[in-house]
Order: C-alpha cells, then structure tokens, then sequence
C-alpha cells in the first residue's frame, strides 16, 4: 500500500560562502500542517514561503509558492541512491517534507491528485537540482547525475489544506494529462523538445510556460 514513511521540515542552516541561510536540511517530525501559502514571493531577507507550516524556505526566488508547496521523494529513490554512493541516506535528505513508500513518485504526471491524511494535494511541478543540494549531498557532479536519472520526486500543490503523518495511506487519482513529471524535469534542464511537447499542454502552470517560451525564444 502506497503511504507517508516521514514527514519532515527544515529550519535555517548556514550556508559556506553565503550570507543568507538553507532550509534544504530536513528532519523528520511527528506530522505536518499543510496549506496553500499563496505566490512565490521573497521576503527581506530572500526568504521564500512554504506551504508546510514551520518549513524554511531559504530562496524565495526559486523555491516555494502554491506550485511547490510540498516536496514528495520515494524512499525507493533515496534506497537506490544509497546503493549508488555507498552512503545512508536518512529520510529528508533530498530535502522532501514527504518521504513515500510503496508508490512510484516519479511516475507521476502533471495534475494528478493524492489524498493523504486530511490533505489533497496535487502534482504541479517537478524539483530541479540545484547548488545547495550538491552541496547537502557533497557529491562531484551530482547535479548532472541526479538530473540525467530523471527520478527526482515531485512538487505538489495543496488543493485541501490538512494535517499529513506517518503512516497515513496515500490515494492517487490520476488526471490523465499525459504530461510526466520526469518530462518537465527534462525540459527545466534544457531539453527543448520536451518544452514543446509541455506547452501543447493549457492547463501548464504559468512559471514553467513562461520558461519554455523564453528558452525556446532564444534558441531561435
């Protein structure tokens, strides 16, 4: 049966060579709260917002928002993973506020809706790699290698805020769109056919439209 194995929240970390802290270190906890925190916004001091209460969200520029509210990673990944690196990799390490058992994350698509706990959720982006977490994993290359698996879990919109904890069953109901999350990973990372192939697609959200759009425009 698909469920939670944990749920996790990160608080501010230092970061080397920064000034500003990370909120990509996570630990888990008894349960989450789970809202929609609104736009992707930034706040004085570059913070973003997150739509798991008590979550820290250091960039507010690329992270956060209603479209990546909740991050969700299988613990079959973190288990390859593991394998691959000769290393433990504890729940959270991706910095995800689910950690899943028993359900293929990554065959998600886009718009597909999971009830767990007294929350609804629903797929709405893909995780893209970036310098912080090669620098959690502290990996050569790690964030060519990560992304070239294409298994990276997936963001989820919070459609009926609630309270998620271990244990709780996870119900899929999937949309039908077509469009999979490891293809929009895909195209973020520069693969111009799958951006086209993503913006056949209306209901997209408007971030990653937008992206395509420029990436392709200046592609010619």
């Amino acid at each position: 049966m698909s469920s939670v194995l944990s749920v996790n929240v990160g608080s501010p970390s230092p970061r080397s060579a920064k000034p500003t802290p990370t909120g990509i270190i996570k630990v888990p906890v008894p349960q989450i709260e789970v809202a929609d925190p609104g736009p992707k916004r930034r706040a004085a001091d570059g913070s973003g917002v997150s739509g798991v209460a008590g979550d820290f969200i250091g960039s507010g520029r690329h992270h956060g928002g209603a479209d990546q509210a909740v991050y969700a990673v299988a613990r079959e990944e973190l288990d390859h993973w593991g394998r691959e690196l000769d290393r433990d990799l504890p729940d959270g390490m991706f910095g995800e506020n689910i950690t899943t058992t028993g359900l293929d994350v990554d065959a998600s698509t886009y718009g597909d809706v999971w009830t767990v706990g007294s929350a609804v959720l629903r797929v709405s982006a893909p995780r893209v790699p970036c310098a912080n977490f090669a620098a959690r994993m502290g990996e050569r290359g790690w964030v060519r290698r990560f992304a070239a698996r294409g298994r990276a879990g997936t963001y989820l919109a919070v459609v009926e805020p609630g309270v998620i904890r271990p244990g709780d069953a996870i119900a899929v109901a999937r949309s039908g769109s077509g469009l999979l999350v490891p293809s929009l990973l895909a195209a973020w990372m520069g693969d111009l056919d799958e951006m086209r192939s993503a913006l056949t697609h209306d209901d997209l959200d408007d971030e990653s439209r937008g992206h395509f759009m420029r990436a392709l425009a200046r592609r010619g």
